[in-house]
């Protein structure tokens, strides 16, 4: 049953995931992800498109990475399904049962893939990380806390940054002490400064990304 022919499509899918996995990490993280807005509208609007591709994966990992995890899990899951139905039937799963395993299989692993997707993002940025702790510098970031607080607070927000070689990297972040904007969760931010433990992060096309403009410029 392990290398019957009904199992070829889901081998060949766990294949091509695992092959997508080593282009990752031989290249460095991936490619850059796509900009879309994957958070559920405010004031009373229901966004489904943001939320069915927030349900799997997409904004949360480098999409060549996001593919080889739904990939894998397709190939993984598919194998199994088609193992556990032939112990029920004796036999191996054949005809209507077939396309119920492919659409089942795709279907979990999109979701699965969905849930794992950030942190197996994370990992994989580690392999392609740059050793210059200021590479973030300059990128543009989605705040994924409630908010970025001010910097004499006393606390800190998390920003996701998609850096120059395409890893998704989750930084913490405050305003700096000058700042008059608060970002909030969904919100693009510019990451402008660092210390040892946390980036500065000011929100863009925003006063604060105007004051920062003008005293880089005079620099």
């Amino acid at each position: 049953m392990l290398f019957h022919p009904a199992n070829l499509p889901y081998w060949i899918f766990l294949g091509m995931g695992v092959l997508l996995f080593l282009f990752v990490i031989v290249s460095g993280g991936g490619d850059d992800d796509v900009d879309i807005d994957t958070d559920v509208g405010t004031d009373g609007d229901f966004d489904f498109n943001g939320l069915f591709l927030g349900w799997i994966g997409i904004g949360k990992a480098p999409l060549i990475l996001l593919l080889a995890i739904n990939l894998s899990l397709w190939g993984l899951f598919g194998w199994m399904f088609n193992v556990w139905l032939g112990g029920i039937l004796n036999q191996v799963p054949s005809g209507g049962w077939n396309f119920i395993v492919l659409i089942l299989s795709m279907f979990l692993s999109l979701f699965t893939g969905g849930l794992i997707a950030r942190p197996v993002g994370r990992i994989f940025a580690e392999f392609g990380e740059d050793t210059s702790s200021d590479r973030l510098i300059g990128r543009n970031g989605t705040v994924s806390s409630a908010t970025i607080p001010l910097e004499k607070q006393g606390r800190i927000g998390q920003v996701d940054v998609i850096d120059k070689s395409g890893n998704l990297v989750t930084i913490n972040a405050t305003v700096p002490e000058w700042g008059t904007v608060i970002p909030r969760h969904g919100e693009t931010v510019i990451v402008i400064d660092r210390t040892v433990d946390v980036y500065f992060a000011i929100a863009s096309n925003s006063p604060d990304e105007n004051h920062w403009l003008r005293v880089t410029n005079k620099k």
